[in-house]
């Protein structure tokens, strides 16, 4: 449950940072944390093949 308020709180906090920041900014953040994300899921799934 703690860390549920934790996951919510920062959210919030991001939340409202990119409310203050250009919209090209916003987007091209996202971008960055998209391909991250697109790119940790891809080695997970490629260690759980060998394993």
């Amino acid at each position: 449950m703690l860390v549920l308020v934790a996951a919510l709180l920062l959210l919030g906090i991001v939340l409202g940072a990119v409310a203050h920041i250009p919209l090209p900014l916003t987007l091209a953040a996202a971008a960055v944390i998209g391909c991250w994300l697109l790119i940790f899921a891809v080695r997970e799934r490629a260690s759980r093949r060998t394993h």
